[in-house]
């Protein structure tokens, strides 16, 4: 315990792994990019279909998220040379892993929206 009765936090975080930390959190946090990943892990290829599951999600703002996740190396775009230009995008090694990993945020995210007053009952 510490002095002022709060149990100790049950571990440090390095400088350097809070840097790395934040900057994968600007990545994730940003608008769209959660469901954009979501869309893409559950079979949506063509970008018709992962707008389609993103409710609400505009064309030039799938465009530029995705531009954004291709460029941090989590979204592959493929190019197929038919007549008319066939585009699909698929999630990368990088982008997988990172999906497994929002797992427990979205598992944390539906058990505290289904009970907001909870903590507060139970204090």
């Amino acid at each position: 315990m510490t002095s002022n009765n709060r149990p100790a936090p049950p571990f440090r975080i390095a400088d350097e792994e809070c840097m790395r930390l934040s900057s994968v959190m600007e990545i994730v946090g940003r608008r769209w990019v959660g469901g954009i990943l979501l869309a893409l892990g559950t079979g949506a290829e063509r970008f018709t279909e992962i707008q389609n599951r993103v409710q609400g999600l505009s064309a030039r703002m799938l465009t530029l998220r995705l531009r954004e996740l291709e460029g941090y190396g989590l979204v592959e775009r493929i190019v197929e040379p038919t007549v008319p230009v066939s585009i699909r995008y698929h999630l990368t090694g990088r982008g997988v892993d990172l999906l497994r990993a929002l797992q427990p945020i979205g598992q944390y995210s539906r058990r505290w929206e289904d009970a907001p007053g909870e903590e507060a009952a139970a204090s």
